[in-house]
């Protein structure tokens, strides 16, 4: 695994647009309420995770958890003897374009070990990322995904929820997170009535608040996670105009303030 840090820690450096992202921390965090917007890999590489409270997913170093999407759920991120270091990598619905066809229900989660095949497909990933456009990332993605389902986790298949008006709206509101964009503006990209969206929001039981707070938090927690932005330059990218309304937001949703999360990662 200490190969795979280190090459990920020297795309890192590279501060550049990267198709996953590094969690580290040197502290335990405890987070609760994460939405996880898309299908997520988690390769836990040092320390420990640990989701939920009723049967909950254990990893340890070398393990993976893959999520599909969930309105929240409550990690800790527990550090070994050195630090904590996972790498994250978030999957678009077409990426499982590339899977057979599996007509059972949307999975939850899947479990696995990163054995030798996995780990160099990973390794060869995060390599690649240092100089390969974006307009491949989709590629390497979905590598990822056959790789898996080669090694016999063909349930990754079932990941992939069914497209909604939720999707739709995550796809447009991510163009810009920071923007207050109407519910005529959305109506209008969607092509459809206000009406109409308001009404297909409400037979799914969501709320066009919501999934805009939704976004905007994870955003703030992905950002607080992996990089080393000033807090108030977090805030601004998440549309808040206020250092303090972002954080008094953030220990809401969290239970933790962004100051709190920031100081797991930092050794005293």
């Amino acid at each position: 695994m200490q190969t795979l840090i280190e090459a990920a820690q020297e795309v890192l450096a590279q501060d550049t647009a990267l198709p996953f992202a590094a969690i580290h921390s040197v502290k335990e965090q405890h987070i609760v309420n994460v939405p996880v917007m898309k299908p997520m890999l988690i390769c836990i590489l040092d320390g420990y995770k640990k989701l939920g409270q009723i049967d909950p997913i254990e990893c340890a170093p070398g393990e993976f958890v893959f999520l599909s999407n969930q309105p929240k759920i409550e990690m800790r991120n527990v550090p070994s003897a050195h630090h904590y270091f996972a790498l994250v990598i978030e999957f678009e619905n077409q990426d499982f374009d590339c899977l057979p066809t599996d007509f059972g229900p949307t999975a939850k989660h899947i479990t696995g070990t990163i054995d030798t095949t996995f780990g160099n497909t990973l390794l060869q990933f995060v390599q690649w990322c240092a100089f390969a456009p974006q307009a491949l990332w989709p590629l390497r993605r979905q590598e990822l995904l056959l790789t898996l389902h080669h090694l016999g986790y063909t349930k990754v298949s079932q990941l992939r929820a069914a497209p909604s008006i939720s999707h739709q709206l995550h796809a447009l509101l991510n163009q810009n997170i920071a923007a207050n964009i109407s519910s005529a503006e959305l109506a209008e990209s969607l092509a459809m009535s206000e009406s109409t969206l308001r009404r297909k929001l409400s037979d799914a039981g969501l709320n066009l608040q919501t999934i805009k707070e939704n976004i905007r938090m994870g955003h703030g927690l992905g950002l607080l996670q992996s990089t080393n932005l000033p807090i108030n330059h977090i805030a601004e990218q998440c549309g808040y105009a206020s250092q303090s309304r972002f954080t008094d937001k953030f220990k809401q949703r969290f239970g933790l303030t962004p100051t709190e999360l920031r100081k797991t990662r930092l050794i005293d």
